[in-house]
């Protein structure tokens, strides 16, 4: 089912990242090779960071060897990249390591053509805007900040990851969510490609519109029975006092 001709009426929209506003491609082709050659120095030059030795600990939770060393851990980490892996303590560590990426200018953000152009029209008309994505709130705040078009980050509202809020294929994450932000879930809209965590914002009580673009990993899959989109501008937000 097309969104064309719907209109939704809420107060804030929640971005999915890859797949959604940016291309799956640009994270595994560019970013991701960016982290694996960097592990290896931010866990033997900074193990003893609190946060490099939180995600370190997690990682040996996981995996069930409470002494793996920086070699076990990194090995680690790198299969799971090749797997593709959600898991908490990887997205923390590729977290860190992006956002310096960022900062030096090694990296700049990838939005598709459609993306930014939707979200400062729905900024403008006092849509707040949430991300909910796998990556961690670190990399979420260097991506929205060192995008093609410049700073994007005072038009967020909240970033939020699976180590704040949850799984993103579990209803209670986004209850979660909802109630951090402040908004009944029935004024809230998620964008993703994945159809199950759109199933599971609808769970809660949420809007979803899966976000269809040709060449993503889930294009051909589909989003399920949700209303869908090829592009942000297909989209109609409308809120009390406004329209867009």
């Amino acid at each position: 089912m097309s969104v064309r001709g719907v209109r939704f009426d809420v107060d804030a929209v929640v971005l999915d990242i890859e797949g959604t506003t940016s291309a799956t491609g640009f994270v595994v082709d560019v970013l991701y090779p960016y982290s694996r050659s960097r592990f290896a120095a931010l866990l033997t030059e900074r193990g003893d960071e609190p946060e490099v030795a939180r995600a370190v600990g997690q990682v040996r939770e996981l995996i069930g060897v409470p002494d793996a060393d920086a070699v076990h851990v990194e090995k680690t980490l790198n299969a799971w990249l090749d797997e593709d892996r959600k898991a908490t303590p990887l997205k923390t560590l590729q977290g860190i390591v992006w956002s310096e990426g960022f900062a030096r200018g090694d990296l700049v953000s990838h939005f598709y053509d459609d993306v930014v152009p939707a979200l400062r029209a729905w900024h403008a008309a006092d849509v707040r805007l949430y991300v909910y994505s796998s990556g961690s709130v670190a990399a979420q705040r260097a991506w929205f900040a060192n995008s093609p078009e410049g700073d994007l980050t005072s038009m967020v509202s909240g970033l939020y990851d699976t180590e704040n809020a949850g799984p993103k294929q579990e209803p209670e994450s986004y209850r979660r969510i909802a109630e951090s932000a402040g908004i009944a879930g029935d004024r809230l809209l998620f964008l993703s490609d994945r159809p199950g965590e759109l199933d599971a914002a609808r769970a809660a009580g949420w809007f979803a519109v899966g976000i269809r673009r040709p060449g993503e990993p889930y294009y051909e899959q589909g989003v399920g029975d949700h209303a869908q989109a090829g592009t942000f501008d297909e989209i109609s937000i409308s809120t009390p006092g406004s329209s867009t």
